[in-house]
């Protein structure tokens, strides 16, 4: 008879994912997941069945929440715009990590950031062209990540001020 798991597993994914987003699939080891999670690795295995396992758990999950909280919101556009300028690491780094290393390579994987684009696209398509209007957005996200303060320009963009925000 299998124990009882000792750990949230909801906590876990999230805080895979954030890991994730931060380095990066291939830089993430089963040793840092040991180590950041708090879990045995033995424990890991068994409920996620491999590494791939537990980051395709954590895009999922980030993919639903995005879905959720844009869903939820009175302004989406306001919502991905304050993550797109966000000082901290959230769902759309764990997005553009996953396109960017593995979206090539790995079908499903390819299919759950298509399918996150597309949800981007029709919050975007307020702002006219939803693809383009993504792409320009994910790429302030990136420029954001590298030290850019992108704020008045995903302002301007939207069409926000910074009290929208």
């Amino acid at each position: 008879m299998a124990r009882p798991r000792t750990f949230d597993e909801v906590a876990v994914v999230e805080s895979a994912a954030e890991l994730f987003a931060r380095r990066g699939f291939d830089a993430v080891s089963i040793d840092d997941l040991v180590g950041h999670l708090g879990v045995h690795r033995h424990s890991l295995y068994r409920t996620f069945g491999s590494k791939r396992g537990l980051y395709l758990r954590a895009l999922r999950a980030v993919r639903k929440q995005n879905s959720s909280a844009i869903a939820a919101a009175d302004d989406p556009l306001r919502i991905l715009c304050a993550a797109v300028v966000s000082e901290g690491i959230g769902g759309l780094d764990l997005l553009l990590m996953a396109a960017i290393e593995q979206g090539a390579a790995d079908p499903e994987i390819a299919a759950e950031v298509t399918g996150a684009f597309a949800e981007l696209d029709a919050v975007t398509a307020a702002l006219g062209d939803g693809t383009m209007s993504t792409a320009t957005l994910l790429g302030l996200r990136l420029r954001a990540r590298a030290g850019d303060d992108v704020a008045r320009l995903a302002d301007e963009f939207t069409g926000r001020t910074q009290t929208d925000r």
